[in-house]
């Protein structure tokens, strides 16, 4: 089988700094695609936010960047340029294969298709309104019916949405994700800088990077607070949403709003710097397509106390302090007994070094070959 000689990539999902783990994804894996594969030309079909972000950080050297006429929040805009322009566009540009790197895809591409499905929490959880609940329905299910191959980033993922929406297993190949920020690359802000800037004083810190939605279930944090040694504070760093609000409030009526600091954007510097000074990572999500805070914490060599789910174990291993998501008391003793973890500093990065990118891209563009032979032989 060879490579095909030019793929697209649908990043139209692109809200830089907003879009999460799906962010890191795709820029983790479109660099370590060029790496693996010089040869393949790579084009990528974006928001005008993440075109501009995109081409301000030089990715034209990695990409040609495609600037489509639409922005997060603008539904209908986004369903005709994802069901229309981007196949328009993937038939003009000669795409042998289209990689829908988040959940949405073209029900009919055009050109072979390839679906990242990262998890179906839009059915599982009811994390969305019942108007956007059928519109996903009603795209992502029939645009990974119809693409050529599905990948899942976990097997507990796979399994889930096997689960949830019939597909069949054999029709995903399990493709892990390697950590997010290359540590090395960056210059992390000092631990004096971040404990004056959010009032951190001499306290031992409490880590927890997600968005501030209902599933990543920070509540249990907030609520786990009063069980904590009295030295230890809470970061919940991550973008805010409504759940936000909910946090504060709940801060307020239990008393420990001066033990939780909520923190809406750090910069890689500042995260980084976080990371180091952070005494545990702790992450208290009901449902998850990997985990990649868990991964980048062991990475960092931060113990780990962490929601006992099937994902969380397939990424953490045996590494993290697991607690019920729903048990405040048993997240408090298990984060607790993570602070006073000192094999996590070895025995972590060991563990995060069988994720790579390098890795994820090879199997990636494995995908890719066998999907433009099939396509070949039609």
């Amino acid at each position: 089988m060879a490579l095909p000689r030019r793929i697209g990539i649908n990043a139209l999902y692109l809200d830089p700094g907003v879009s999460g783990g799906s962010e890191t994804y795709l820029r983790q894996l479109v660099p370590a695609l060029a790496a693996e594969a010089p040869q393949l030309e790579i084009e990528l079909a974006t928001t005008r936010r993440g075109a501009d972000a995109l081409v301000a950080e030089g990715w034209t050297d990695l990409a040609r960047i495609h600037r489509l006429p639409v922005d997060q929040g603008e539904r209908a805009r986004h369903l005709v340029t994802e069901q229309l322009r981007l196949p328009d566009l993937a038939r003009r540009r000669g795409w042998e294969v289209l990689h829908s790197l988040a959940n949405l895809a073209p029900i009919r591409a055009r050109v072979p298709s390839v679906v990242t499905l990262l998890d179906l929490l839009f059915l599982e959880q009811r994390t969305m309104s019942r108007v956007t609940t059928t519109a996903l329905r009603l795209t992502v299910l029939p645009a990974a019916r119809r693409a050529d191959a599905l990948i899942a980033i976990s097997a507990a993922a796979r399994d889930d949405m096997c689960a949830i929406a019939g597909f069949d297993p054999g029709a995903f190949t399990v493709v892990p994700l390697g950590p997010g920020r290359d540590a090395s690359a960056v210059v992390p802000t000092p631990a004096e800088e971040l404990r004056a800037a959010h009032r951190l004083g001499d306290a031992r810190v409490v880590l927890c990077v997600a968005a501030k939605r209902p599933h990543k279930n920070q509540e249990l944090l907030v609520r786990a607070v009063p069980h904590l040694p009295r030295d230890v504070i809470v970061v919940l760093a991550g973008h805010p949403e409504g759940y936000d609000a909910q946090l504060r409030a709940l801060a307020d009526a239990l008393g420990v709003a001066e033990r939780v600091r909520f923190v809406d954007y750090l910069t890689d510097a500042d995260l980084e710097g976080m990371w180091r000074l952070a005494a545990c990572g702790a992450f208290p999500t009901t449902a998850e397509g990997f985990g990649l805070p868990v991964l980048e914490a062991l990475e960092r060599g931060v113990p780990v106390a962490a929601s006992d789910l099937p994902v969380l174990r397939e990424v953490g291993g045996d590494l993290p302090h697991w607690f019920d998501p729903h048990d405040p008391e048993g997240a408090a003793a298990a984060i607790t007994a993570a602070i006073g973890d000192g094999a996590t500093a070895t025995r972590g990065p060991a563990h995060a070094e069988r994720f790579s990118w390098r890795a994820n891209a090879r199997q990636t563009l494995a995908v890719y070959e066998r999907v433009a032979a099939a396509a070949g032989g039609r």
